[in-house]
C-alpha cells in the first residue's frame, strides 16, 4: 500500500513532486520541511492541540505547508479570504479566539492584528525569517492526523459562523484511510488542478486531500479558462474541483483547441449549475466525468453521476451513504415527495458540528439529528434531491412563493445570457416584485421586451420579472457564486432613497 499523508510521503518518496505553481515545482520534500517550519514557528509561540491558527493567503504552495503546519501540533486552521477587508479579517481573529496568523498582504494583514489579544504569533509569508526555522518536526503526536478546518460561512445572513468540530486525533506519521477520497476514488497518480480559491471550504479540501493521498497539485492563482485548459493538457490533468462560473468561461474559449482526454472526473458544486451550461460542458470533457454533488461548510448531502444527471436533468442526486435527507416544512412536518421545503440532512458519524461562540445560532440548525442551513428544496419519488433556494433569497409576490433560481435557470437557456441574479424588490401591492439583473455576451441584441417574452414561453406570467436591469458584470465571490445579497441591498437602499 502507498503511504498516505504528506509526513510518510515524504519519508518514502522525498522527490516525488507535490505542487506545480507557473514554474515552481515543489517535491515532498519541499512541502514537508516547510510544513515544519511551520509548526516551528507556532509551537515556539505555545500554539498546542485545540489552538486555532488562521490563513489569509492566495493560492500558492504555501498555504498547504501552513496547513500542514498548524494541524502538526492538533490545532484547527481557520482559512481567511484574501479579499477581506481589515475589519472582516479583524473579526474572524478575534471571534475565533486566533493563537496564529499567517498572511501575505501587509496592507490588510498586518493592520488586523492590532487589538487580537488571543495572537501569540503572527507572520507575513514572504518575510523570510520562517524560512530559516528547522525543518524538523515539533514532535511526531500529531504527524498523520487529519488536518481540521473551522471553515466560515459566508454569512449569508449577518455576520460569518465558525463551523466548530471536534479536535484531532494524535496518529503517528502514516495516516489513515479518507473517506471523501475513497468515496471520489483519487489515487497516488493523479494530477489534481486547484482552480478556485484554496480558502474555500471544497476547493483547498479536495486539493489536499489529493496531496494527502501523494497525487500532484496543480495550482492556478487565478483562473483562466484557456490557462486551465492549456494546463489539463500540458499537466495532463486527471481530476479537479469546477463551480458552473468556471463553465461558462470554458464554454467561450475554443476548448476543441486543447487535449482533454487525460481528465477522470470533474467534480463540481457551490451554485447551481443551469441545465444548458451543464449539457455543454459534458461534451467539453470526456465522457462520464462530470460529477455533480450537493453540499455546504458545515457538510456533504449529495452526489449525482453524469448518468443519472441525464435522467434527472436538474438534480444534485441521491444522499450519499450514510445520510439521510427530509424535507420539512415551518413546523416540522415531513413532507411528500414534489413538495418543496427545508432541507434537513443528518451528519455523517463523527461529523456533528455546532457554531463557534454561537450557541443561539446552532440550536436554530439543529432539529435533533438533522440540520438545515436553509436551503429549500424537494425529493422526488425515486429520492433524487433538487434544490428550489435558498429560504432567504425566497421571493413572496401576492401570496404566491417564487422561486429565483427557477428564473436564473431560463434566463441561462438564453443564448445571449451569461448569467443573472433575480430576488425581490418591495412592491406597494404585491409584497414583492420579481426583478432581474442580467449580463449579456458582449455582442448581444436582445432587449427588456423579447427576453421577457423568451421567458413568458417557458415560465407562468407570475414567475415573470417585473423589471430587467442589464450589466456588463455581475460581481462574483471567488467561488463563482453571483453576490446576490449585495446587489439586493444596493437597489434596495436606492429605492429607500427620497
Amino acid at each position: 500500500m502507498s503511504p498516505r499523508g504528506i509526513a510518510a510521503i515524504a519519508r518514502d518518496e522525498p522527490d516525488r513532486e507535490a505542487i506545480v505553481c507557473g514554474d515552481r515545482r515543489d517535491t515532498f520534500g519541499d512541502l514537508n520541511a516547510d510544513a515544519n517550519r511551520w509548526s516551528q514557528l507556532f509551537a515556539r509561540a505555545g500554539v498546542g492541540h485545540g489552538d486555532r491558527v488562521a490563513v489569509m493567503l492566495g493560492n500558492r504552495p504555501e498555504v498547504f505547508a501552513a496547513w500542514v503546519g498548524a494541524g502538526r501540533l492538533g490545532a484547527l486552521v481557520v482559512p481567511v479570504s484574501y479579499r477581506f477587508t481589515v475589519s472582516e479579517v479583524a473579526y474572524i481573529l478575534e471571534d475565533s479566539q486566533a493563537a496564529a496568523f499567517v498572511y501575505e498582504d501587509e496592507a490588510v494583514g498586518g493592520q488586523a492584528v492590532e487589538g487580537i489579544d488571543t495572537l501569540r504569533a503572527w507572520a507575513n509569508v514572504d518575510d523570510p525569517e520562517w524560512r530559516r526555522l528547522p525543518a524538523q518536526p515539533v514532535s511526531r503526536e500529531f504527524l498523520g492526523s487529519p488536518i481540521i478546518f473551522m471553515n466560515y460561512t459566508s454569512g449569508t445572513t449577518g455576520k460569518p459562523k465558525g463551523i466548530a468540530r471536534s479536535l484531532p486525533l494524535p496518529a503517528d506519521e502514516d495516516m489513515a484511510p479518507q473517506p471523501f477520497t475513497e468515496l471520489w476514488g483519487w489515487k497516488p497518480d493523479d494530477v489534481h488542478l486547484l482552480c478556485g480559491p484554496a480558502y474555500h471550504t471544497a476547493p483547498g479540501n479536495y486539493a489536499l486531500a489529493h496531496l494527502l493521498e501523494g497525487a500532484r497539485v496543480v495550482v492556478m492563482p487565478r483562473f483562466d479558462a484557456a490557462t486551465c485548459l492549456e494546463l489539463v493538457e500540458t499537466e495532463r490533468v486527471t481530476t479537479s474541483h469546477m463551480v458552473p462560473a468556471n463553465f461558462v468561461r470554458i464554454l467561450e474559449v475554443d476548448w476543441t483547441a486543447y487535449d482533454r482526454s487525460s481528465v477522470r472526473k470533474i467534480l463540481h458544486a457551490a451554485a447551481p449549475c443551469p441545465i444548458p451550461v451543464k449539457r455543454k460542458i459534458m461534451e467539453v470533457f470526456p465522457a462520464g466525468s462530470v460529477w455533480e454533488y450537493f453540499g455546504m461548510s458545515e457538510g456533504f448531502v449529495s452526489l449525482i453521476s453524469p448518468e443519472d444527471w441525464l435522467a434527472k436533468p436538474g438534480s444534485v442526486g441521491r444522499p450519499m451513504q450514510g445520510i439521510t435527507v427530509k424535507i420539512l416544512d415551518d413546523d416540522g412536518k415531513e413532507l411528500a415527495p414534489g413538495e418543496v421545503g427545508y432541507i434537513y440532512v443528518s451528519a455523517l458519524s463523527g461529523f456533528r458540528f455546532e457554531y463557534h461562540n454561537a450557541a443561539d445560532k446552532t440550536a436554530a440548525t439543529w432539529r435533533g439529528d438533522f440540520y438545515t442551513v436553509g436551503d429549500l428544496g424537494s425529493v422526488d419519488e425515486d429520492g433524487f434531491l433538487f434544490i428550489a433556494d435558498r429560504r432567504v433569497d425566497l421571493v413572496i409576490s401576492g401570496g404566491v412563493n417564487i422561486y429565483p433560481a427557477e428564473i436564473e435557470g431560463v434566463l441561462a437557456e438564453h443564448p445571449e445570457v451569461v448569467d443573472s441574479a433575480v430576488f425581490g424588490l418591495p412592491d406597494e401591492k404585491m409584497g414583492q416584485r420579481v426583478h432581474a439583473l442580467v449580463e449579456l455576451r458582449p455582442d448581444a441584441t436582445v432587449t427588456e421586451d423579447s427576453l421577457l417574452a423568451f421567458l413568458g414561453e417557458r415560465l407562468a406570467k407570475f414567475k415573470l420579472p417585473r423589471s430587467i436591469e442589464f450589466v456588463e458584470e455581475l460581481p462574483r465571490e471567488p467561488s463563482g457564486k453571483v453576490l446576490k445579497r449585495q446587489l439586493r441591498d444596493e437597489r434596495l437602499s436606492a429605492s429607500a432613497v427620497p
